[in-house]
């Protein structure tokens, strides 16, 4: 049987895989467009895609396509449900990105706070030439509110690293955690609306569908304080990109801090060039570790699947 992998991949996983099926790889750095892609799912019985859009044509294109394993844990890049009406299995890797996504949401919340990235740009230009009092003041942390939107896996381990900066931890869900849950992480459930009022951070870990799609509109947008800042390592299209652009130019919020975009990896226009907005390329799951657990977990799935097993993480 033949698998294709649309991006390079890394090599324990890639040689488990190697070992069993017949294993091509595009080595060029960069996506394929769709019209390649879909001449190289032709004729395989497998595609690990990192990123690619797989859509009803690219699906068509695989004639001989079991498996599309995506190479993270969001699959709003495959069409999952005509996937399965073409008895195409979709799968992800869940579960071994939540600590280190967690502690990427911690590392630009802190960045946009304290300023950190306008501070490095300015030592680097060489104007560190005094202490000044007044110079780059940021916005303290410690004891302010949280507020978090989605407190799943990811949003519950972010509530357990606020626990050290003694924050009163707000956070909304489509259901409310059990009681023990509230306790664990001092974490009170309240309507959307009252979160973005209160929060002095908000911070949002849901996945995208029709009903989170643009949830932090320019309506919500107007809801949070000019003091606060909005801090999205879920989902681009979870926030109307151009709405936040707008309340950031107007300083109507203090900042945001953003690991993923609306259009990925288009940024919205003038969201570059502002200077209240930490912006880097979609790294949540970016460390050695956590990319080599993923890919693991993909050669879990694609052996499973085309030896004719149910694969373990199977999501149509």
């Amino acid at each position: 049987m033949k698998v294709f992998i649309s991006y390079r991949f890394p090599e324990a996983a890639l040689a488990r895989i190697k070992e069993k099926f017949d294993v091509s790889v595009n080595q060029e750095e960069r996506l394929l467009s769709k019209e390649e892609l879909s001449a190289r799912v032709a004729a395989v019985d497998a595609l690990v895609c990192l990123g690619n859009r797989v859509d009803r044509d690219v699906i068509d294109a695989g004639k001989k396509l079991k498996i599309v394993a995506n190479y993270g844990v969001g699959y709003n890049n495959i069409d999952a449900e005509y996937a399965a009406k073409k008895q195409v299995m979709v799968t992800n890797t869940p579960g071994v990105l939540t600590e280190t996504t967690a502690d990427l949401t911690w590392t630009i919340l802190m960045s946009i706070a304290r300023r950190i990235v306008e501070a490095d740009r300015f030592t680097r230009s060489g104007n560190f030439n005094k202490f000044d009092p007044y110079r780059l003041l940021g916005t303290d942390v410690y004891g302010k509110t949280l507020g978090i939107v989605g407190l799943g896996r990811i949003g519950q381990a972010v509530a357990k690293r606020s626990l050290g900066f003694d924050m009163k931890v707000l956070y909304f869900a489509v259901r409310q955690k059990d009681q023990e849950t509230e306790q664990r992480y001092g974490a009170t459930y309240v309507d959307l609306d009252t979160l973005l009022r209160e929060s002095d951070f908000v911070t949002l870990h849901v996945p995208l569908m029709d009903s989170t799609h643009h949830l932090i509109d320019k309506d919500k947008l107007a809801l949070m304080k000019p003091t606060a800042f909005l801090v999205n390592a879920s989902r681009g299209a979870v926030i109307d990109e151009q709405a936040l652009v707008e309340v950031l130019k107007e300083r109507k919020i203090a900042g945001a801090a953003l690991d993923v975009y609306e259009k990925e990896p288009q940024l919205s226009p003038g969201l570059s060039e502002l200077n209240n907005v930490v912006l880097i390329p979609h790294l949540g799951s970016a460390t050695q570790q956590t990319r080599n657990a993923m890919a693991e977990i993909v050669a879990d799935n694609v052996i499973a699947a085309l030896q004719g097993e149910p694969p373990p993480n199977l999501v149509n």
